[in-house]
C-alpha cells in the first residue's frame, strides 16, 4: 500500500508530510462544511442566521486553509445542518530503532 508520509520521510522531509497531511485534514474539514450546506440547500447567508454567526466565520470554515476551527462553532453549525461532529486522536507510532537481534555481551579478555 502506498504511503505519501512513508514515501517522503524515506527522503527526509518528514516536516513537508506533516504539512501535507494537516493541509488534507482541513480540506477535508471545509469540503464535508461545504457539502452538507449546499445538500441542505442552504445558502451561506442563511446558514449565519440559523447558526447565530457571521458570514465572515461561515467563510473560514468552508476555507481549505483554515486551521483555526473551533469545537463550539463546529457544534454549531453541524446542529443547524443536522450533522454531529466526531474527533479522532490516533497515536502517532514511534519509529523503532535499528538494533541488534542479540543481548548485549560484556566480553572479558583472559
Amino acid at each position: 500500500m502506498f504511503s505519501l508520509r512513508s514515501s517522503i520521510t524515506q527522503y527526509g522531509n518528514l516536516a513537508f508530510a506533516d504539512r501535507f497531511k494537516k493541509a488534507g485534514e482541513a480540506w477535508d474539514v471545509a469540503l464535508k462544511l461545504a457539502s452538507l450546506r449546499k445538500e441542505s440547500g442552504l445558502s451561506q447567508k442563511e446558514l449565519v442566521q440559523r447558526a447565530g454567526t457571521t458570514q465572515q466565520q461561515i467563510s473560514r470554515l468552508e476555507s481549505p486553509s483554515y486551521e483555526g476551527h473551533s469545537l463550539n462553532m463546529l457544534r454549531r453549525v453541524a446542529e443547524v445542518l443536522g450533522a454531529t461532529v466526531r474527533i479522532e486522536l490516533n497515536r502517532v507510532r514511534q519509529q523503532k530503532r535499528a538494533g541488534v537481534a542479540e543481548y548485549r555481551t560484556d566480553y572479558k579478555v583472559k
